[in-house]
């Protein structure tokens, strides 16, 4: 599947317009981030103003993401038959009506209907933006694309705890969360301004790429396509190692090492941070894709073994943080070939729906980890929660050449999708 199938007689994208697309996808990407963070920074003020407890906090946000759980597997054919602009727009303006819902709210419930909203807009993102990558970016500069998709993403996560906890701190917990919503909104009127860049002719690539032949003559045909349901398990782990670096691991290294509270709390930063670094060099390694899964491999390798020396090895506190930072620069390092695997994988004509069923994996991998995981730190088993982290990138590692393995062996010829 080529990206210049959106313009089958033009000459390819130029740099200048493939520049202003990933600029704008990437900001709303961010905001989709941002928004997914919003709330539990500030479940210490929530807790007392609704009188809930922590638990019924975090079924707010489980609310969200099975929500979006279940969009993004949606939004997939809608994007695929509407185009992906109007979706994104879509996508945005809800997460700025949940965000003004969770400012205005009144009680618990409220809370709830708004993750609702919220997670109806989170869910549109991947495969909005995955088809206005795969479709209008030219392919050698979709590792780039795909490397300011996960830097963008992370620093959405970075930021929004830095936005909304100063705010609440300054005014109240009710102008955070209504000043989030202002952002959103701004966000989706940038690209409204812009929305010429976001244009795709779904009729044309329709008709470049055969309607109904990459995918068995059905809608649903790329459901059989096995290597769609690898994606879909490699989505699933990797969304484990993000939340358990995310919520747990930090916390447990501490515990294992005797690190002070200051740096437990910097080791989260350090690794997302130096992620974000690390899909910078993976951008320019993904430039050739029949290397993706070997990249996968040496970056979720290297991940799995500093694990492992997290859990067995004695060393100063203050290294902690650094091995953080090295264990997110060698995930970073993977993140645009991890992309790549998707598209290697997915039929013409079917961008939206394979993206939107294979990252409702990350959804599941978020609900999932922390019932694991969470039963570990419990019970004070915290070099376990280390150990798993690193038997999950392992799991990875064999995920990933899992996807090539079935795609060499059961992709039709008509489904199958140049590099």
């Amino acid at each position: 599947m080529s990206s210049s199938t959106s313009s089958p007689a033009g000459s390819g994208p130029t740099l200048r317009a493939d520049a202003q697309l990933i600029g704008l996808v990437g900001l709303a990407h961010a905001v989709s981030h941002f928004s997914q963070l919003i709330l539990a920074p500030l479940f210490p003020w929530l807790k007392d103003a609704f009188n809930v407890s922590y638990v019924e906090l975090g079924a707010v946000l489980t609310v969200f993401f099975v929500v979006s759980c279940l969009v993004q597997a949606a939004s997939g054919f809608i994007v695929d038959k509407m185009g992906p602009r109007p979706v994104l727009f879509v996508g945005l303006g809800m997460l700025g009506i949940a965000a003004f819902g969770y400012a205005s709210a009144q009680s618990y419930w409220m809370l709830l209907v708004s993750a609702v909203f919220g997670g109806i807009g989170n869910g549109v993102f991947h495969p909005v933006d995955y088809t206005l990558f795969n479709r209008k970016v030219a392919p050698t500069r979709l590792g780039h694309a795909y490397s300011v998709h996960g830097i963008t993403g992370s620093l959405g996560w970075a930021l929004a705890p830095a936005f909304v906890v100063p705010l609440a701190m300054a005014y109240s917990w009710r102008v955070a969360l209504a000043a989030a919503g202002v952002l959103a909104i701004a966000v989706l009127l940038v690209l409204w301004v812009y929305r010429g860049v976001l244009a795709l002719d779904v009729k044309a690539v329709q008709k470049a790429t055969g309607q109904g032949t990459a995918v068995s003559g059905s809608e649903f045909g790329f459901l059989r396509i096995p290597a769609v349901w690898m994606c879909f398990a490699f989505f699933f782990f990797y969304a484990m190692v993000i939340s358990v670096v995310q919520t747990f691991a930090p916390v447990a290294a501490g515990h294992l090492h005797a690190v002070p509270v200051a740096l437990v709390a910097v080791c989260l930063t350090v690794y997302m941070v130096a992620s974000a670094g690390g899909m910078v060099l993976g951008g320019f390694l993904a430039a050739d894709p029949s290397r993706c899964e070997r990249i996968v491999g040496v970056g979720f390798g290297i991940g799995a073994a500093l694990a492992l020396t997290l859990a067995f090895a004695d060393f100063a506190p203050v290294l902690v943080p650094v091995m953080f930072g090295a264990m997110g620069f060698a995930s970073g390092i993977a993140g645009p070939s991890r992309d790549l695997l998707v598209k290697r994988s997915t039929p013409a004509n079917a961008t939206g729906r394979v993206y939107g069923v294979v990252y409702a994996g990350l959804d599941i991998g978020q609900a999932t980890a922390p019932l694991v995981f969470g039963g570990l730190m419990d019970s004070g088993q915290y070099r376990s929660v280390i150990i798993g982290l690193a038997i999950v990138q392992s799991v990875l590692i064999i995920s990933a050449f899992n996807v090539r393995r079935v795609r060499r062996e059961s992709l039709m010829p008509a489904a199958s999708v140049s590099a």
